[in-house]
């Protein structure tokens, strides 16, 4: 586990740099080379304390030593320059690993102030390292400051979701996991400790979170270094990947700068278990992908979850974070490729909560779970609703009592048991959690486009003994959207300009004047937040919904319906940094009609 000192001097190491290095990759790419340097350094020391001799800094790279940069006699701007030069030579030195030569790779000092350098290296130089896995575990604190790179579409994963999804795939000391996406290799990391733990005796996995692994055999332990594997296009991430792995044992960590949308070169490969959180923005004019993937789509989302699902093995299993447009658009691609899901691959949908990946986004998001064998032994799919996953939904992600997860665990846990023991008959989830939903195969596809919405469905439940006739939103009232205000709209009188918080800015309408109006925000973290003005106002960035007739559906309870399903309109969003959420996407929602009370006469 990480202790509070090695979390301090990361800290501090980083608070040395935000001066002169306020990118927080770059700060991460700095300290990782920084702790490597030193690692090398120290395996050498210890060589010499045991009778051996140096390794690593032999040779024409002897004067490169850690311990030689902290010479006395070095002044400021020759320690810059030496340790400059030593990071960017080192990926040269023949007697070091091919590993570490990779890490190396275009490393290089972005500031030229001795004061700085000197201080960080100091910082560096407190660190020890008595064994690989308290590195790792610094390692993976240092990673969890790279939350976002946002214009590729990336979102680090939080640990926890990880974790949860490890948990409930369940990956084997025997199988082969891949994450074609992998970032920083945390869903390979959770995955390995995953394995160590259900193989470590009772009484010492008790005291040791992590697990030891002491119930495996030699051979089996070697084998399973072996069994991870995970690509990623940015030379970056493929580099912390590198030393994530290497850190937790890996000495020679499979981990591949590779296009999993766009080369064909590992298409045959295939794997037991799949992770993956990967990219949800496609660049401009799309993906061309090449001509194997059974979906026709530039859309990068849509590509991967096919990837996904075309290399599990005939026994395979994956869990993938998906944007919620693979949950519901209707463009051709995405209801092919629900649909091969559905009859092929799915067997349970989690919704996670909107605020998930905050501050870097507000993105809607679910978690699709695929079992090969288990999508044939079973005609549905569980439906999960995550509300609160332990962090608020606020920018600053606070811990929180309330944690679903747990639960959720349990819950589809069960539901592989029934499948599994045909006791599917007996299995009532809503009784295990709350927002839970088995929905038959068959009913998902009947008008043809698999929406795995669960609300959707749990809407439908509740409306089989409901006695009041459903109609479309659309039917019953006028849906418009705003435009920007500009200053020549805005004039004195009683007409309200509304701006600011979740309700973003609203726009002027001759419709509205009578007041009574929905509004339903069209952009940013709060996309599909509902408000109600009962005065006439301009309106700006929303959609605006009045009703049609107040005789026969009534603002007031028109409001408190939608309302009561603020998460379905927040689920409507789509986009990433700045999502939005689109007229067209809910003017077909149901709503009842029940009749209104007559007047007295």
């Amino acid at each position: 586990m990480l202790d509070n000192e090695t979390k301090r001097r990361i800290d501090t190491a980083r608070d040395v740099l935000v001066g002169k290095v306020p990118d927080p990759k770059s700060q991460v790419e700095q300290i990782t080379i920084a702790l490597i340097y030193k690692f090398m350094d120290d395996m050498d020391k210890e060589s010499i304390e045991m009778g051996g001799k140096s390794s690593f800094f032999t040779g024409e790279f002897e004067k490169y030593a850690w311990s030689k940069i902290f010479d006395p006699h070095l002044g400021g701007f020759e320690m810059l320059a030496l340790y400059a030069d030593a990071i960017t030579r080192l990926n040269l030195n023949p007697n070091i690993p091919q590993l570490f030569r990779d890490i190396f790779k275009n490393a290089y000092l972005p500031y030229r102030d001795p004061e700085t350098l000197k201080l960080f290296l100091k910082t560096i130089n407190e660190f020890t390292y008595d064994h690989s896995e308290r590195l790792g575990d610094a390692f993976e604190y240092l990673l969890s400051v790279l939350g976002s790179q946002g214009d590729a579409g990336q979102f680090r994963t939080p640990r926890h979701i990880i974790d949860f999804m490890v948990k409930v795939v369940n990956p084997q000391k025997n199988e082969t996991i891949l994450d074609p996406a992998c970032g920083t290799a945390g869903f390979l990391v959770s995955s390995f400790k995953h394995i160590m733990r259900e193989n470590t005796s009772p009484q010492l996995r008790s005291e040791n979170g992590n697990g030891r692994g002491d119930l495996l055999t030699t051979d089996e332990r070697k084998k399973l270094l072996t069994n991870f594997k995970g690509y990623d296009i940015s030379p970056d991430m493929v580099r912390l990947s590198l030393v994530n792995l290497y850190l937790h044992g890996f000495v020679q960590p499979q981990i591949l700068e590779y296009d999993t949308l766009t080369s064909e070169d590992r298409w045959n490969e295939y794997a037991d278990v799949i992770f993956a959180n990967p990219p949800f923005m496609s660049p401009k004019g799309g993906i061309k992908p090449h001509k194997k993937f059974s979906m026709q789509s530039n859309r990068s989302e849509v590509l991967f979850v096919d990837y996904i699902a075309e290399h599990l093995t005939p026994t395979g299993r994956a869990a993938v974070i998906v944007p919620e447009g693979i949950i519901f658009q209707s463009a051709n691609a995405y209801k092919q490729l629900r649909k091969m899901l559905v009859e092929n691959y799915l067997y349970a949908v989690v919704s996670l909560p909107a605020g998930l990946f905050n501050p870097y986004s507000g993105v809607k998001t679910s978690i699709l779970f695929m079992d090969r064998q288990l999508a044939k032994k079973t005609d549905s799919i569980l439906f999960v609703k995550i509300e609160n996953d332990g962090f608020g939904l606020g920018a600053q992600r606070r811990e929180i009592e309330k944690n679903d997860l747990p639960d959720a665990i349990n819950v589809i846990a069960d539901y592989i048991k029934a499948v599994r023991t045909r006791t599917i008959d007996s299995f009532k989830p809503e009784e295990k959690l709350c927002g839970t939903l088995l929905i038959k195969k068959a009913q998902l596809g009947e008008n043809g486009d698999y929406n795995l919405t669960g609300e959707r469905y749990r809407i439908a439940v509740k409306r089989e003994n409901m006695k009041w006739p459903m109609v479309e939103l659309w039917e019953k009232t006028d849906i418009k959207k705003g435009s920007p205000i500009t200053k020549e709209d805005v004039k004195e009188g009683d007409v309200q300009v509304i701006a600011g918080g979740q309700s973003a800015a609203y726009y002027h309408n001759e419709a509205n004047r009578t007041g009574k109006t929905i509004t339903i925000s069209s952009s940013g973290a709060y996309a599909g937040f509902l408000n109600y003005f009962k005065q006439p106002i301009f309106a700006s960035d929303c959609t605006t919904i009045k009703s049609s007739d107040e005789n026969e559906l009534d603002s007031d309870f028109l409001f408190s319906l939608l309302k009561n399903k603020q998460e379905e309109f927040y689920g409507f969003q789509q986009g990433m940094g700045q999502p939005h959420v689109y007229a067209k996407d809910f003017q077909y929602f149901k709503i009842p009609l029940p009749p209104l009370p007559r007047s007295p006469a």
